[in-house]
């Protein structure tokens, strides 16, 4: 392996960023002299930490409207799927069953989502945002735009864009 290919060692990490004290995903300084073995060449590892970041960042920044990133996440695409059924959201979202409905449970209690008998299925529910849900989801979308400006101020444009273009490999195969 090259010096460029080779999994980064925390010494390494710090010697490629200038030499420079790195914070953590709570915002902390990372603590001296742990050896991180071979976790910095693993994947896992590195996206792990990589979304503790990313989210902390959005909580922080749509603190003022109290949104978590699962509920954007299903917000988004209620809003863009009006009438699409709770089976399917969370399929399409990968969340647990029993978990999207606490988290529809909490939108609804909101204001922001309701559940409508759907007219082909009386078992199942048909999920629509409210008029307030949608005046709350052009709000959050606002946010959340800040939100990846902070995530593109930290890794730059184009590796930004690398990095969305990587990572969809994973998420839609």
């Amino acid at each position: 392996m090259s010096p460029r290919t080779a999994p980064l060692t925390r010494t390494a990490a710090l010697e490629v960023d200038g030499g420079s004290r790195r914070a953590d995903a709570a915002g902390e300084d990372l603590p001296r002299g742990v050896d991180l073995g071979g976790l910095t060449g693993h994947l896992g590892y590195l996206v792990r930490r990589a979304q503790l970041w990313i989210f902390q960042d959005f909580i922080r920044t749509l603190a003022i409207l109290d949104i978590r990133p699962a509920e954007y996440s299903v917000l988004t695409v209620i809003g863009r799927n009006a009438g699409l059924k709770q089976m399917a959201l969370a399929s399409t979202l990968g969340i647990e069953r029993a978990r999207l409905v606490h988290l529809l449970d909490r939108l609804e209690r909101r204001g922001l989502v309701q559940r409508r008998a759907s007219a082909t299925d009386r078992r199942s529910h048909a999920l629509h945002l409210t008029a307030k849900g949608r005046k709350m989801l052009a709000r959050i979308e606002v946010l959340a735009s800040e939100h990846e400006q902070h995530v593109v101020a930290r890794v730059g444009g184009e590796h930004h864009k690398e990095l969305l273009r990587l990572l969809a490999l994973f998420a839609f195969g």
